[in-house]
């Protein structure tokens, strides 16, 4: 389902989890069905948010390194100067 782009086959995974006597897997269940548009779609669409996810990630780690040790300025031009 995953690795083939199946996002469709997804509320009869989650009919066959709640038939089954697991509780964490219920769980599992309880929270997909919260948002269940969105992970349909993240399981159909082959879109993904990969490269902002690492912009930002380096970022983080960045203002992480330069806490409490330089203002804005040094930061902004660390974030824009970084390959």
């Amino acid at each position: 389902m995953i690795t083939e782009r199946q996002g469709e086959r997804l509320t009869d995974w989650l009919d066959a989890v709640r038939q089954d006597d697991l509780p964490s897997l219920h769980t599992l269940a309880v929270g997909i069905d919260r948002d269940l548009g969105a992970v349909i779609a993240g399981l159909t669409l082959p879109w993904n948010s990969g490269v902002i996810e690492g912009h930002l990630n380096r970022t983080k780690t960045l203002k992480r390194q330069k806490f409490g040790c330089a203002g804005f300025q040094l930061l902004r031009r660390r974030v824009l100067l970084t390959p």
